[in-house]
C-alpha cells in the first residue's frame, strides 16, 4: 500500500488525508494539537458519511478510508512516507521549520509538497538538501469536492518529481495544473485582485456588497460572488495573499484595499469570525 503523511489537520489536512485514504493510500495524519486531530478524523467521518448519503460510496466505505488514516503528534510519522504533504499554518517560518525537520526524518527517496497558496515554493526548498524533490500540490478548498490541483515547479523541482506529482494528482481523481513558481501562482494571482477590485468598490460607494456579488453571480456566471468568496477564504487570508503579491511582484495594482486592512484589524474575518462583508452570526 502507498504510504502519504500529511502534516497539519486542519480544513485542508483533514480533507487531504480523507482523498489519499479514499484512493487506497495509509496515510499518517499528523498535528501537535490533540484537539486538531480529533476534530479531523470527526469530520472525516462526516464527510465520508454524507458521501454514501449521496450514493458515490459504498455503505463498507467510511470503516475501510479511516481504517488507512493513523493520527500521530510527531513528525516521526512521516518517516516511512513516499510523499509528504504539508498543510500546516500559511506562515512562512512555521512551513520553513516544518521542512526542515522533514528532511532529516524522510526517506531519502520521499517527495515534500507543500499545499501553500501563495509562499515561494523555491525558499522551502532551499531549506532542504532536496530541493529537486520538494513541489507545490495546492489544493483547493473543500478538498473532497474541488478538482483541482495546482502543482507548481520551485526553480530546482526535477521532471521525474513533477511527473510523479501530476499522476499521483490524476490517480487521486483531480485535475493537475502544472505552474511555475511566481508570487500567487495562478489561482491566488488571478483570483486576489479580483476580490481586491470588489473591496474597494464597497470602500468607494459603488455597490453594497450584495450587489457586486449579485452582478458577478449572474453577469459573469460565477458560483459565488467575490466578497462572499473573500469571507469564505477568511479575510485575514485573502490579506496575506495580496501582501505575498504587492511584496513579490512590486507592483500597485497588488496593494490591499484599506478597508480590507481595516476589517481584519477589527477582526471581522469572514465566517470563521461570525462577520465579515456578511453577517454569519445567527447562522453559526
Amino acid at each position: 500500500m502507498k504510504q502519504a503523511a500529511v502534516i497539519g489537520a486542519g480544513t485542508m489536512g483533514n480533507g487531504i488525508a480523507h482523498v489519499f485514504a479514499q484512493h487506497g493510500w495509509s496515510v499518517a495524519l499528523i498535528d501537535t494539537v490533540p484537539a486538531a486531530l480529533q476534530r479531523a478524523t470527526a469530520t472525516i467521518r462526516t464527510n465520508l458519511d454524507r458521501q454514501v448519503k449521496k450514493g458515490t460510496l459504498p455503505p463498507g466505505g467510511p470503516d475501510e478510508v479511516m481504517g488507512r488514516i493513523a493520527t500521530a503528534s510527531a513528525l516521526d510519522a512521516a518517516a516511512d512516507a513516499s510523499l509528504v504533504v504539508e498543510a500546516a499554518s500559511e506562515n512562512p517560518a512555521v512551513k520553513f521549520a516544518v521542512f526542515e525537520q522533514l528532511d532529516r526524518l524522510a526517506g531519502p527517496a520521499a517527495i515534500l509538497a507543500t499545499n501553500t497558496s501563495s509562499i515561494s515554493i523555491t525558499e522551502i526548498a532551499a531549506r532542504t538538501r532536496r530541493p529537486g524533490q520538494v513541489i507545490g500540490m495546492h489544493f483547493m478548498n473543500p478538498v473532497p469536492v474541488m478538482q483541482l490541483v495546482e502543482v507548481i515547479r520551485g526553480h530546482a523541482t526535477t521532471d521525474e518529481t513533477t511527473r510523479t506529482v501530476m499522476d499521483t494528482a490524476a490517480a487521486l481523481g483531480k485535475t493537475p495544473v502544472e505552474v511555475n513558481d511566481y508570487p500567487g501562482f495562478v489561482a491566488n494571482r488571478v483570483l486576489m485582485p479580483m476580490i481586491n477590485e470588489a473591496v474597494f468598490c464597497v470602500m468607494e460607494g459603488v455597490a453594497a456588497p450584495e450587489a457586486i456579488d449579485t452582478v458577478m453571480k449572474l453577469g459573469m456566471a460565477h458560483p459565488m460572488g467575490p466578497l462572499q468568496l473573500a469571507d469564505f477564504i477568511g479575510l485575514d487570508v485573502c490579506l496575506a495573499i495580496l501582501e505575498v503579491l504587492h511584496h513579490g511582484l512590486g507592483d500597485d495594482k497588488y496593494r490591499p484595499a484599506p478597508l480590507l486592512r481595516r476589517m481584519v484589524a477589527a477582526g471581522y474575518l469572514g465566517r470563521k469570525s461570525g462577520r465579515g462583508f456578511y453577517d454569519y452570526r445567527e447562522t453559526k
